[in-house]
């Protein structure tokens, strides 16, 4: 194991913290971003108006702003929620928003927004002949969204979602202002404390790059499996 003056464990600590914040915010997204998607095809006016007010309050604000805002205005949020609790009901509880909670959910909305609309334009994509063929058949909507509408969309959604899912990766890097300790933040204390501020962040750039690098590599096997029978149409 490589010492690097006693942060290469910590360093290694942090790169499985960010990995797991990423992947995290990642399935957050996902889901959000289905949902918002969901809500802007929708005949709801509400449902697409609270969507649309979603996707352009994320594209407002900076990233790292919205970061900070929910770390430290969300405590302060949820505390008043609980002290009103006390008060009103003598219901005592306690919850804490620690660092990767917080980034968590923040990167999850905020890429979120972006997931919808890369959903929303491969939902509208697929061919809606088939759907309604796939109905003709006796399909129930559970399985033609199965077998038909989820396989297609996901077809058109995965350059997307890949993109998305790189510049997610990049974004991790925040958490560090919060106090998180991913590899960003002990790779800058190490820097401070070592005054070699060069070696620690080549290595952290280093690991990035090999997790972007594995991460192209499963799009790419996902994007040839869902080509599958499209290949010789295109």
């Amino acid at each position: 194991m490589i010492d690097l003056q006693g942060y290469g464990p910590r360093l290694i600590e942090g790169a499985g913290v960010t990995i797991q914040l990423a992947v995290l915010s990642l399935i957050l997204a996902i889901i959000l971003g289905l949902l918002t998607a969901s809500a802007k095809m929708s005949r709801s006016w509400f449902a697409h108006r609270l969507a649309t007010l979603y996707t352009t309050l994320i594209r407002g604000v900076p990233d790292l702003v919205l970061m900070m805002l929910f770390f430290f205005g969300g405590q302060i949020g949820v505390n008043m929620i609980t002290d009103w609790l006390y008060y009103s009901f003598d219901i005592d509880i306690f919850v804490n928003i620690n660092a990767f909670v917080a980034g968590v959910v923040t990167i999850g909305l905020i890429f979120g927004a972006y997931m919808g609309e890369t959903f929303r334009g491969a939902f509208m994509a697929v061919d809606n002949g088939q759907i309604e063929a796939g109905k003709a058949y006796g399909m129930s909507d559970g399985l033609v969204f199965r077998r038909i509408r989820f396989p297609q969309m996901m077809r058109h959604a995965l350059p997307g979602l890949s993109n998305n899912w790189m510049v997610l990766l990049k974004t991790t890097a925040l958490v560090s202002v919060i106090g998180l300790s991913d590899m960003v933040r002990v790779a800058s204390e190490a820097s401070k404390a070592t005054r070699e501020p060069f070696t620690f962040m080549i290595i952290v750039a280093l690991i990035y790059l090999l997790i972007a690098s594995v991460s192209e590599w499963i799009f790419a096997r996902l994007q040839k499996r869902y080509d599958i029978g499209y290949a010789e149409a295109d």
